[in-house]
């Protein structure tokens, strides 16, 4: 795989990345991005001057979008002095799957109209409210959204008091517009799957500590396993708190080791996210375990490297999302008087080989 330039993200303790919305030609930082093979974050400090990116890496990402054509939005700065036409997104990382989705359809909902994107990256819990703080202070930008963030009376309090047009994304409260995914739900199915599919010993891979969305695909692995009379096994549920953000590789490799140290091992697992059942299934050949024909997996989001590994997975509509979220704020920008509204998607199960139940059984009988 190529090289890639893993200088941090921009926080808001920095200047923060100024994406445009619209480039001449159509061309955009996603293009140069996949040219230069660097993310979008690299794109954006190299156009913001940033003296985080190598020589190197600055001279390939300039190098690109001269042969794209492509011209940088020369009001960009402009615009962040003078507040208008901007909006802010305060995300957990930029550097994952699952954001980078949402991400990509914000951006393609921008294109078709005058706005521009401001990213703050916010990966612990405790630095979440000082970056809601600052996004929503007067003039930084029009609106507000918010990514994977709960929401305490008190910082709900401060937003609304801002009266910042606000959608929150992957988390809920009535006082704001918002959109999600029924995760309790899309964890009750994963399991569900897999006790039809005749498996007795079902673990469960979460993150510690546990964020909103992970504690409701718990709740809903836990309802599913009383429903059937099967018992919850403490024994039989991990959480990785790898950092700076849980739902990680390492995660689901810390926990899935944690799990196979406890008891034997189980016959079927359900993670938390994709990301971490690719860090399960690392931890699972190192003891000589293979996916299905040991232990069959199920994980949550299908991201696209899920397809190429035969993961099961509950499919969210992580794009669609990202871009219903840009318009809804738009619209409460234009309606501030309409009344909140709250969209929750119901995840979808994408059946792969990891859960063939018939290939262990298969196994088992020959042996």
């Amino acid at each position: 795989m190529a090289s890639r330039d893993h200088t941090r993200p921009r926080t808001t303790q920095e200047n923060p990345a100024i994406v445009s919305s619209k480039t001449r030609l159509g061309v955009t930082i996603y293009d140069i991005a996949k040219g230069a093979d660097v993310s979008i974050a690299t794109v954006s400090r190299v156009f913001n001057e940033s003296p985080r990116v190598s020589p190197a890496t600055r001279e390939r990402v300039i190098e690109v979008a001269r042969s794209l054509n492509y011209q940088p939005h020369v009001s960009a700065q402009s615009l962040a002095r003078q507040n208008s036409h901007l909006i802010t997104a305060v995300i957990p990382v930029v550097a994952n799957y699952f954001y980078m989705e949402i991400i990509r359809g914000m951006q393609d909902a921008l294109l078709e109209s005058d706005y521009d994107l401001i990213m703050y990256a916010a990966p612990k819990p405790e630095t979440a409210g000082n970056q809601l703080e600052r996004a929503a202070q007067k003039g930084r930008s029009e609106g507000l959204l918010v990514l994977s963030t709960p929401l305490s009376e008190v910082r709900a309090k401060r937003l609304k008091a801002s009266r910042r047009p606000t959608v929150l994304v992957d988390a809920l409260h009535p006082d704001f517009d918002s959109i999600s995914v029924d995760n309790r739900k899309g964890g009750y199915m994963a399991t569900r799957h897999l006790i039809e599919q005749g498996f007795e010993q079902i673990a469960h891979i979460t993150i510690n500590p546990e964020a909103p969305p992970a504690a409701e695909r718990r709740r809903g692995y836990e309802e599913a396993l009383k429903e059937a009379g099967m018992k919850i096994d403490r024994a039989l549920i991990a959480g990785g708190n790898k950092k700076p953000f849980g739902f990680v590789e390492e995660s689901g490799c810390e926990a899935m080791l944690t799990i196979l140290s406890r008891s034997p091992h189980p016959d079927a697992v359900f993670v938390a996210s994709d990301v971490q059942a690719l860090g399960a299934m690392r931890a699972l050949r190192e003891h000589g375990l293979a996916v299905p024909d040991d232990v069959a997996l199920v994980g949550f989001d299908d991201i696209q490297v899920s397809a190429y590994v035969g993961l099961t997975t509950l499919r969210q509509p992580t794009y669609e999302m990202g871009k219903l979220a840009v318009q809804k704020l738009l619209h409460r920008i234009a309606h501030p008087e309409h009344p909140t509204t709250a969209t929750v998607f119901s995840p979808s199960l994408i059946v792969r080989p990891s859960s063939d139940a018939l290939k262990q059984k298969a196994l088992r009988t020959k042996t």
